[in-house]
């Protein structure tokens, strides 16, 4: 499918959903979601789209949808949205609500999600009905066609190459800050538009912070190093994390690693089509809780990626839903020691109807063997 062909297919998709709203048309103010529906990557921009078989909806079901950016990304847009009617102003969302009132769209759905007041009290004043339209093209995003996967894979393929490339530097001395350069240079080098996130490196005692700024601290024989990276590719963000150790690893450090790959294991043979969030959570928690670490694993088991780094679904123990196939996800789980270090292990795959000890398919490819360096 040709791409325009394939943003219109997902602009018809949503038209229907805001029809069900009893919308008369969807005002797309999250700069993410107009880059999924137009192909339009920009700091600026905002898409009208008027409900299917709304009345202010002109001829033709998809000429009705309205892109509106600055004289920046004029150029972008007329290349690569040749079918959509092209509005140039720098006020792009007052600007599409004008021609929304115009038009006769009187009852906008917008995305309460992104919007601040102070920009919903600017739509409120222009005799509009403003209803939220709640998460739907996020919703929409989260099972990937065959093209995003492709790119997605791509962005993991990148990552894998440089982790591995990377680790050789690893030794007494070197720093969290060098290792994550030399990680990021790998990655642009091996044809990353740019990072998905702000490499993490915590080194023994940091390791106990599972968001760890990379910092001034050297490398020190008997280390447990924690390293979470990824690249972005075509906009679509990888995301692993692998821990290593420097030099042979104390007893406790062996135990927690072996806890928390016996838990990502579980939890990537819980990533099943159909499988309920909470199910996947409990596979990889219930194990480091059996073993009475439960109160140093705090945060979700895992998350979706694509456009964005962390999106839906969110696999945690709070969380309803269930993985649909073609839906790219995180395994992730952790055992965080304070004041000791810790252990993570993530790899991105995506849900499948497969067989075997992993039925997802694998888009992170290094071991998960522990690496003693």
């Amino acid at each position: 499918m040709h791409m325009p062909d394939i943003h219109a297919a997902r602009r018809a998709r949503l038209q229907e959903q805001t029809a069900a709203l009893g919308a008369d048309a969807a005002l797309i103010t999250s700069l993410v979601n107009v880059r999924y529906l137009t192909g339009l990557a920009s700091s600026n921009a905002a898409l009208l789209l008027p409900a299917a078989g709304a009345d202010g909806a002109r001829a033709g079901a998809d000429g009705d949808a309205v892109l509106a950016t600055d004289s920046r990304y004029a150029p972008a847009a007329e290349r690569d949205c040749p079918d959509l009617e092209l509005v140039i102003d720098r006020f792009a969302e007052p600007a599409l609500a004008a021609l929304a009132a115009a038009r006769g769209l009187a009852v906008l759905g917008f995305e309460e999600h992104e919007m601040t007041v102070e920009r919903h009290q600017a739509l409120a004043g222009r005799s509009l009905t403003l209803v939220p339209l709640g998460r739907l093209v996020e919703g929409l995003r989260m099972v990937k066609d065959a093209g995003e996967i492709a790119l997605l894979a791509r962005a993991c393929q990148i990552t894998s190459e440089s982790f591995e490339a990377a680790v050789g530097c690893i030794r007494p001395g070197v720093t969290e800050r060098e290792l994550a350069t030399a990680l990021e240079r790998e990655m642009i080098d091996r044809g990353a538009e740019g990072l998905a996130f702000e490499t993490i490196v915590a080194s023994g005692p940091n390791g106990d912070t599972p968001h760890h700024a990379p910092a001034g601290r050297s490398f020190e024989p008997g280390d447990l190093i924690t390293i979470d990276c990824g690249a972005r590719y075509a906009g679509y963000h990888a995301d692993m994390t692998r821990t290593v150790a420097i030099g042979e690893p104390a007893a406790w450090q062996r135990e927690i690693y072996d806890l928390v790959a016996a838990a990502q294991r579980a939890g990537l043979a819980a990533v099943i089509v159909g499988a309920e969030v909470a199910a996947v959570d409990a596979a990889s928690r219930d194990l480091i809780s059996a073993a009475g670490h439960g109160a140093h694993f705090g945060h979700g088991v895992g998350h979706g990626v694509g456009l964005e780094i962390h999106e839906a679904p969110m696999i945690g123990y709070g969380r309803t839903g269930r993985l649909a196939a073609g839906v790219p996800v995180t395994v992730e789980p952790g055992i965080y020691l304070p004041g000791a270090g810790g252990v993570r292990i993530e790899d991105t795959l995506v849900v499948r109807a497969g067989t075997g000890a992993i039925p997802g398919e694998l888009l992170t490819t290094v071991t998960r063997e522990l690496l003693v360096l």
